[in-house]
């Protein structure tokens, strides 16, 4: 069968469904991106499109968005069209709506079923903007989120099926959207995410290797933020570290901005923190270790004693339910969609996204007594693997609602 995935940051969500496509060795996989130049999955053949337009520098504010995602959707069609005249047709087409590369393909190819990736719908209010009172929403932004729809709407009429990876994101989009979709996550890899008694991890400020019987406590985010809480993180450290003279931070992620508005310091966010923390903190037990491989962030999170994960309403970071499958003891925020994941004191514990004094009593209590709170992390691991496995609770129903676009005889079996 031929599948064709779209999404402008190849793989996205979609790396664990590539890699078990793969796996059957019964699919040809074209996956169109705007990404060039990277590690690509054997198995999968990658086209890359450029956007045909790029808004100009003084472009009204409310098309500005909608002109950008047109031309993502022009050029991708223009590449699916060159696909088309190589005598390539997918039976299914599985794409992020987000960006508008999906809204024409229909016009190349319509009578191939395309599934959208439903990620999020712009809220003026009851999402990210203006949640947090320290950034307050401009006083266009109800216009601005609202004109940023266009590209949803428009992108959700042309696919037939919608997935979501969480309730609460699902509940962000208008009823008629939300008919359109199921809800289910990406899936993580449980089997390859597990505890590690004997996890350990070198720094070159250190002389011996941290491990599990080191008073370690993480925060992760793609990048450092307001929007994934890295200001509440920064000032509850202060209060962390002197409570525990042997404790030390370890903090993964870039210094960019992924979600919302930039900093305008020169060394972004992080910058800002370290200016107004100063000498109220020992710096020499934080470890800022940026984007790091794979291997190492899973060692990270294996050695932690408390793993902290911080985020506005927004959409949900793999990395709680990755911490999750690894068996970490988490302090999260009480914010949706974290509420719909971890339940206080059963799986790991909720603290106010506002308050750096609570998250800071709730970190330094764990890691006093960690044993008092082992069980949160055996049942979080149990909860990753019933709810959000993906071989055994997830590529089930995505495979169920894929085959429920195709043609018995294309029908993908679930096997391997």
């Amino acid at each position: 069968m031929n599948i064709l995935f779209v999404h402008q940051n190849y793989p996205g969500q979609y790396r664990q469904l590539l890699e078990w496509l793969i796996a059957q060795r019964a699919h040809r996989i074209v996956f169109l991106t705007q990404r060039q130049g990277l590690p690509v999955m054997p198995g999968v053949t990658i086209r890359a499109y450029a956007s045909h337009h790029r808004p100009a520098a003084d472009a009204y504010g409310l098309s500005r968005h909608f002109e950008e995602c047109m031309g993502n959707g022009y050029g991708a069609a223009l590449a699916a069209q060159q696909l088309k005249q190589e005598g390539f047709t997918p039976d299914i087409i599985l794409g992020h709506i987000g960006w508008g590369e999906v809204t024409f393909l229909k016009q190349v190819w319509p009578g191939v079923p395309v599934l959208g990736y439903f990620e999020y719908f712009f809220l003026a209010r009851g999402g990210s903007v203006g949640f947090d009172p320290e950034f307050p929403a401009a006083p266009e932004a109800p216009y601005l989120m609202q004109a940023r729809n266009g590209a949803n709407y428009l992108a959700a009429a042309s696919v037939d099926l919608g997935q979501c990876p969480t309730a609460w994101q699902l509940g962000t989009f208008p009823s008629e959207m939300q008919a359109k979709c199921y809800t289910c996550h990406d899936g993580i890899r449980t089997d390859r995410l597990r505890p590690d008694p004997a996890a350990s991890l070198s720094l070159g400020r250190l002389d011996t290797a941290l491990t599990r019987d080191d008073e370690v406590f993480t925060y992760m985010a793609r990048n450092m933020e307001p929007t994934r809480g890295f200001h509440i993180f920064m000032r509850a450290l202060p209060r962390i570290l002197a409570a525990r003279p042997r404790a030390r931070a370890l903090i993964i992620g870039g210094n960019e901005v992924s979600y919302g508005k930039g900093s305008g310091e020169k060394g972004g966010y992080r910058a800002e923190m370290e200016r107004e923390l100063g000498d109220r903190l020992d710096w020499d037990r934080v470890h800022f270790l940026g984007r790091v491989p794979y291997a190492s962030y899973r060692q990270v999170i294996q050695l932690s004693r408390c793993h902290i994960y911080l985020t506005v309403p927004f959409v949900l970071s793999w990395s709680l339910i990755e911490a999750m499958s690894m068996g970490a003891t988490i302090v999260a925020s009480d914010t949706a969609p974290v509420r719909e994941v971890i339940a206080h004191g059963r799986n790991g514990l909720l603290v106010d996204f506002f308050d750096p004094a609570a998250l800071a009593a709730q970190v330094t209590e764990v890691l006093e007594r960690p044993g008092d709170f082992a069980d949160l992390g055996v049942r979080a691991r149990a909860d990753a693997v019933a709810k959000y496995d993906f071989l055994s609770a997830t590529l089930p129903e995505h495979l169920k609602r894929i085959n429920a676009l195709l043609p018995r005889r294309d029908r993908i079996e679930l096997r391997g």
